[in-house]
């Protein structure tokens, strides 16, 4: 079997939107910040261009997304914010990620998330903050398998007035 996690590239235009639509179903949107009518090609180099920093929106931050896969074939994803704004510092963290319906409970996320913590310590960063839906339990205990201690300060926020998210501080190495 053969793990690589990796920018998107061209050639992964179809699974990427299978992956995309299956995960409507969850109300995850697997391709984060797409524009409904924006070309593979222009999303795949927007997403190079986020991961430079450049020609960022106001208040976007630098941030990497990878695709996982397995003997070629996509699995999950996973964002990395290479820094926080004052929504990620309170709600979203460093890292989100997401796993197709067919590979969950196979251990991709926690590959997705550990891929993840290595690019943020190799930019020098610590401690990432990871959050997850209290509803989550397959994400909070992707979060702990990774070492993520719930944040002593405020463990939990409550996002858009019905959600509460679980806060974890996690060693990047």
């Amino acid at each position: 079997m053969s793990w690589q996690v990796r920018p998107f590239e061209l050639a992964d235009e179809q699974q990427a939107l299978a992956a995309q639509a299956e995960l409507q179903a969850d109300d995850f949107d697997f391709l984060v910040g797409r524009g409904a009518k924006e070309s593979w090609a222009d999303f795949v180099d927007r997403l190079e261009a986020n991961r430079q920093g450049v020609g960022l929106p106001d208040g976007w931050v630098a941030s990497g997304t990878f695709g996982g896969f397995i003997d070629g074939r996509l699995v999950g994803r996973v964002g990395v914010r290479y820094e926080l704004n004052d929504y990620l510092r309170e709600f979203a963290g460093h890292i989100g990620y997401g796993v197709r319906p067919d590979f969950r409970g196979q251990g991709v996320a926690t590959r997705l998330c550990r891929f993840a913590l290595a690019e943020l310590a190799q930019r020098g960063i610590k401690q990432a903050l990871i959050t997850c839906n209290e509803t989550n339990a397959a994400s909070r205990a992707t979060i702990e398998r990774c070492g993520g201690v719930p944040d002593a300060a405020q463990p939990a926020v409550v996002y858009n007035g019905d959600t509460t998210v679980l806060r974890f501080w996690v060693p990047t190495a």
